[in-house]
């Protein structure tokens, strides 16, 4: 047996609708839209069928009863069986003597569907043998049917009602009303527990971007409230083990300081000769040195999640950092947009695009900083560019140097790229390196908007 297509299998796969709340109304109303429609069926094969055929043989006996008794009946009595005949049958009932039936009109196209038309036609070849027709287009409330007898033209004008039950009319009513009925209060009921399962949904990206997100309230099914009040705990555990974390390390901080400071001092207080002046010179250098790696440990550990998110203009963020790469001599040129505000940590992200441009500047001689908005995955996102002239990274390295204190890092200490990506990423957006059409290095920065 041959297994079926697995690129078919997709296509028959990507057919349902993708949305929660469209799938569950398919779910509901699916199968009720079979039902209804077994039930018509039903009707129509069953019910509709047996009151047509016994509805039209009712006219139909009446219509042949008329017209073999006006055929056999002498000229003197053919009005007194008409006059008769139109009290007790509650027809209308003409006859032309002598005369031929033209020209039958045409089928009514709007009657196609029931089943009438043919039951009369049926009926009536039934019931008498002479030649008929039927017109349903004259009279919107009347069938006429003429019967051709050997003595003239028998005309019947029958209400419709006398083959038309009221009760299919009730029926597809109570059909199309039930359904819209369901239907309503399904599309109703499921908005409402859509409704909390998108505004969970909101809280946990707005929150997984770093976003002062409040608790949020539980409603809608029993599952749905489980699930937010376990976020609402998952939220309240990592804001109390990021605080707690932030109070440590500054801790950690002052501990790691004090020592570091002392050891200033005593080179201060040492005596300063000719032969010394060297070693002091380097032995303050490394302090230098040591102070910064402790304060980029400190950064990198801290991830800078103490500063909230908050609506801030990208373009002019980085026109102020490209200024002070300017002030510390490097050559920056910028193309960017009038303004582009999103939510932002300005310090953290400062320090991130610092981290980048220090490394560019360290390594070349030429920075190009471009900003653009563009759309991505049906996301609207803001992206960044760091271009340099250096020597660049080789991309095989490119992944190593996002790791702290890897070898060979692009940064000093290894922890400047280390540190904008994790920024970055605390934003929700990502960083990659690239090769510059410059030469070197290109940092690419999304951010969402």
């Amino acid at each position: 047996m041959t297994r079926p297509d697995k690129p078919l299998l997709r296509r028959i796969g990507s057919l349902p609708p993708r949305g929660l709340l469209a799938r569950t109304l398919l779910i509901m109303l699916l199968p009720l839209v079979v039902v209804q429609g077994v039930a018509l069926q039903l009707f129509y094969g069953g019910h509709l069928d047996v009151i047509s055929r016994r509805l039209s043989a009712g006219l139909a006996g009446d219509v042949a009863f008329v017209a073999h008794l006006l055929d056999a009946a002498p000229e003197s009595f053919r009005v007194q069986i008409l006059r008769e005949a139109n009290w007790r049958l509650g027809v209308s009932l003409g006859f032309e003597p002598g005369e031929s039936m033209g020209t039958p009109p045409q089928r009514a196209a709007w009657m196609r569907f029931l089943p009438l038309e043919e039951d009369l036609d049926h009926a009536l070849r039934e019931r008498m043998n002479f030649t008929f027709d039927a017109d349903w287009q004259s009279d919107p409330q009347s069938i006429v049917i003429r019967v051709q007898t050997a003595a003239g033209v028998l005309s019947v004008e029958a209400p419709r009602k006398r083959l038309f039950s009221t009760t299919l009319y009730v029926f597809v009513l109570w059909l199309v009303g039930s359904a819209l009925l369901l239907a309503t209060i399904a599309v109703l009921f499921m908005k409402n527990q859509v409704r909390a399962i998108h505004r969970l949904a909101e809280a946990s990206e707005s929150f997984g971007l770093g976003r002062d997100t409040p608790p949020i309230k539980p409603e809608g099914a029993r599952e749905v409230r489980q699930a937010s009040l376990a976020f609402n705990a998952m939220r309240e555990r990592i804001l109390r083990f990021v605080n707690q974390r932030t109070e440590m390390l500054s801790g950690i901080s002052h501990d790691l300081r004090t020592p570091l400071t002392r050891m200033r001092l005593a080179l201060v207080m040492l005596p300063r000769t000719a032969e010394t002046e060297e070693d002091l010179a380097a032995l303050n250098q490394d302090l230098d040195e040591m102070e910064r790696m402790v304060e980029s440990y400190l950064t990198f550990a801290r991830g800078e999640g103490t500063e909230a998110a908050r609506p801030a203009d990208l373009v002019g963020l980085v026109e102020e950092m490209a200024a002070k790469a300017r002030r510390s001599g490097a050559a920056v040129d910028v193309a960017l947009p009038e303004s582009l505000v999103l939510p932002l940590r300005p310090d953290s992200l400062k320090r991130a695009l610092g981290n980048l441009l220090d490394n560019a500047r360290r390594h070349a001689k030429r920075i190009a900083i471009g900003v653009r908005p563009m759309q991505d995955s049906g996301r609207n996102w803001a992206e960044l560019t760091v271009d340099d002239d250096g020597p660049g990274i080789p991309a095989a390295e490119r992944s190593e140097a996002f790791r702290p204190f890897t070898s060979g890092s692009a940064t000093g200490t290894g922890l400047g790229l280390a540190i904008a990506r994790d920024i970055v990423r605390a934003h929700g957006g990502d960083i990659l390196l690239e090769e510059s059409p410059m030469g070197g290095l290109r940092a690419r920065l999304r951010l969402p908007v």
